[in-house]
């Protein structure tokens, strides 16, 4: 699922905070991007995030979540952005063109146009984790939170890093007056990505209701 609404700077805003370009060289080629991840100076580390954003695979996640960590907010936020972009590459054409029909009729249309598109994809490629998290989050939309938590869990089960899904549940949880559960899921979405402001304020709002909910009951 999406993260709770938070401060999202868009992929190509950010690009203009990069330094620029100097004179063409040849691409940087996948060991050169995930190496320069670890360079001293801010402008090669956000250079590298922009081509694994172009070339990355999902077995490049753990590198990309240590740059959710970088001291240059601006690859932190690029990391982030990277992330969805590779979680988001199914390896398919035709996936990955109904992948795209679904986001437009999530965001255009009726809500179950985008959930046969989503179930459609679950079908032809059930290995594609992020089929499964769009009709979670479409499932919460519509208040369907059992059918929700279920397409949750087939997230993680393929991708373990999955800070979406796992502040999704929290939104579930909390929706199901579970605050304790909920603040689990929150937290471990945040030891993955400490960037989601939107979770940390969940989580206060959790723990002051739990902590009254308490005092109440002394």
């Amino acid at each position: 699922m999406n993260t709770p609404p938070r401060l999202v700077f868009n992929l190509a805003a950010l690009l203009l905070l990069v330094a620029a370009p100097a004179p063409a060289e040849p691409p940087l080629t996948h060991e050169q991007a995930l190496q320069n991840l670890h360079r001293p100076h801010a402008e090669v580390r956000r250079s590298a995030v922009i081509r694994l954003g172009e070339i990355a695979v999902m077995g490049d996640t753990p590198a990309l979540l240590k740059s959710l960590r970088d001291e240059d907010w601006v690859t932190r936020e690029l990391a982030e952005n990277v992330l969805w972009q590779v979680w988001s590459r199914s390896g398919d054409e035709q996936i990955d063109a109904l992948f795209q029909q679904g986001l437009s009729q999530m965001h255009e249309g009726p809500a179950h146009e985008a959930l046969a598109t989503f179930s459609k994809i679950i079908e032809l490629k059930p290995d594609f984790a992020e089929g499964w998290n769009k009709r979670a989050t479409l499932y919460f939309i519509m208040g369907e939170y059992e059918k929700s938590l279920s397409d949750c869990d087939e997230v993680m089960k393929r991708n373990h890093y999955h800070f979406g899904a796992l502040a999704g549940y929290g939104q579930i949880y909390s929706r199901l007056d579970r605050p304790e559960l909920a603040l689990e899921y929150f937290h471990r979405a945040l030891d993955l990505n400490p960037n989601l402001h939107g979770v940390e304020l969940a989580i206060k709002r959790l723990e002051q209701e739990i902590s009254e909910k308490r005092k109440r009951t002394i």
